[in-house]
Formats: structure tokens, sequence, C-alpha cells
């Protein structure tokens, strides 16, 4: 790319168009600092086909969707690939000789084969925090909803009934332990939303500086120390090869009985079969969950027969507010990229 022009290929979707993120790009660089190429993955059913796509994405890889023949090649053809949910097909990373990056506009990177990309001395860059405001507030709204039977008082009455007995005696928040997994940008978002409830809170989190933890308020602990204290148990971790699973039955039996569960994170952080039997059994008090191993839930699963969960369609991150930060963000990554290779050309 050096001494020339880059040509940056853009493939947005229904979630965030290509072109918002060009406009950002063009913003950020200049008119003439790149060529840009900027197209939309478009499919049947639009938005909610494309993320019930994403999560096979999540669960099998990028190359077990197939996509558009014309976007394969027009991805072919970049220095610099830019997306959002499209998935990379191996076979551009390896196959692509100009290939330098591919930036996802968005937190997580399954759609693109991470172990691929640096076989072939490709990056792979992500944006951090485009929908932390959001993940964090429907995290919030569910540990309410959960705590207070607020979505099954709504359901008895929209249903004909006026329900006050529960499976779980509404608790307030306020006064309780509450356990963070993972503390990122979501993490902080969060406490700051805590604030007014006069909490205790704790996190674990092994790639986070205690420090910074202190400073916001937050007592780090072991892992271990969140399951046996915490009132409510929120996961904020991004999903690795490393910890796919990594709550699972010895967490659950940690738990409090009064002790809630909330995951808006990613489903394979957590042995689900664990979840589900420890909720069918009263071995915790509840759950809120927006991310399940299969979406949508078939009509016969256990999971709709629970009377102690709030759950929701995978959408914690779906605003409008978050998609607008995309392409500010993107740029930003895009900028760097460009930076450090004109730093390392004169160097």
């Amino acid at each position: 790319m050096t001494g020339t022009r880059p040509n940056i290929v853009i493939i947005g979707d229904a979630y965030v168009p290509a072109d918002t993120i060009s406009a950002a790009i063009r913003e950020r660089l200049g008119e003439d600092a790149a060529i840009i190429v900027a197209t939309d993955w478009t499919i049947p059913g639009g938005g909610p086909a494309i993320h019930a796509l994403q999560h096979q994405i999540e669960l099998h890889g990028p190359d077990a969707v197939e996509v558009p023949a014309e976007l394969v090649e027009l991805a072919s053809t970049a220095d610099i690939l830019v997306v959002h949910f499209f998935p990379v097909p191996s076979h551009v990373l390896t196959d692509s000789e100009g290939l330098r990056a591919v930036v996802v506009a968005r937190a997580g990177t399954e759609n693109v084969d991470a172990s691929v990309a640096a076989a072939n001395n490709v990056s792979v860059r992500n944006i951090a925090g485009r929908n932390a405001p959001a993940v964090a507030e429907i995290t919030l709204g569910l540990i309410l909803a959960e705590m207070r039977n607020i979505a099954r008082a709504d359901r008895s009455i929209a249903t004909g009934g006026w329900r006050k007995d529960y499976r779980s005696r509404a608790t307030e928040l306020g006064g309780r332990t509450v356990g963070l997994i993972g503390y990122g940008q979501v993490g902080r978002r969060f406490v700051k939303l805590l604030s007014g409830f006069d909490v205790e809170v704790i996190a674990s989190d092994p790639y986070a500086n205690p420090d910074l933890l202190r400073a916001d308020g937050v007592t780090p602990v072991s892992f271990d120390d969140v399951f046996e204290r915490a009132d409510v148990i929120a996961v904020f971790a991004r999903l690795t090869e490393e910890n796919a699973r990594f709550i699972g039955r010895d967490q659950f039996a940690k738990m409090k009985p009064t002790a809630y569960f909330v995951n808006t994170a990613r489903s394979r952080l957590v042995d689900y079969d664990a979840l589900l039997a420890a909720l069918e059994q009263d071995q915790i008090a509840g759950a809120a969950l927006d991310v399940f191993d299969e979406e949508p839930l078939p009509a016969d699963s256990r999971w709709r027969q629970l009377d102690n969960t709030t759950l929701t369609v995978h959408f914690a991150g779906d605003t409008p507010e978050s998609f607008s930060r995309s392409g500010g963000l993107v740029a930003e990554v895009v900028d760097g990229i460009l930076t450090d290779e004109g730093n390392a050309a004169r160097n």
C-alpha cells in the first residue's frame, strides 16, 4: 500500500450500511486519501435474517455461511477490507495478495478466521465500545425485570390475568452485591448505571488493571469469589478459545439460592445445559438472558417453559445509536493502520 492510495473495500449490511462507513472514512482521511468501494450484503429477510446467519457464524465459523460470489470477488481486491456481519471466506485471506487488514465494525470478530488471517500476515481489527451503552442499559433492565417479576406481571395482564404470586418473591437490587465476569467497556458503563442503587460491585477479569477497577469503585476478586459472594452475576467477558463454556455446573453450585445470573455477552461462555438444570431445580433464584446456543429458540424449547427467567431475543446492542457510532470508530482504526504503515515505511 505504501506510496499509493490503498484500496478500501467496505461491505456493510442492513444494520450498518457501507455508505455510512465510507462517509466517515472520507471525512477523517480526506476525499483522495484512498480508493473506496462501498456496497452492502443484502439477503431476503433483511437485518433479522443476517442476524440469524451471524449466529451460525459464531457457532460454526465464517465458512459455514455461503455469500454471493460477486462480494467475494470484490473483497479479494482490497488492501483493507471493512465488514460488519459479512463473513470473510478463508480463501480471501489466503489468496488475496494485497490484503493487509480486515476491520470488523463491531467488537466480535467471529466472521473472520483469526488463525488463517495470522498465518497470512493479515491483521484483524475490531472496534470496541460502540454498543457498550446499549448493552449496559439492557443488562440493568433485565436485572430489574427478573428481580421484580416485571415481565411476568406484564405477560399476566396481557393474557387477561392479574398475577401477584411468583416462583421467586420480588426483591430489591439496592443493598445487594453485584458480581461481574469481565470488566471492559460494557462493564464500566454498567457500573456507572449502578451508582444510584447503593450496591457493592465485585469483578473478576484477569486482563483488567486492578487499579482501574478500584478507581471505579469495584473490588477485584477471584473468579470463584464472584459466584460465592454475589447476589446478581452479570457476564461481560469476551468469548475466546480459552474461556468457552467456562461457566458451568461448578459455578452454579457455588451461587446463593437467592442469586440471579445474567448473560448479555455470548452464550458459549456458559454451559447452558447446566444453567437450565440449576433453574429447573431452583438451585438459583432466576436468570435473565439475551443470548442462546440456538436462535431463535424452538417452539418446544424447555427455556420457554421456565417461570424464573426473563428472556430477550439477542438484541442487547441493537440500537440506532450503537450502529451510528460504527462509522467513526472504523475510520479511527483505518487511519491508525495507514499511519502505522506510513511510519514503518519511513523507518
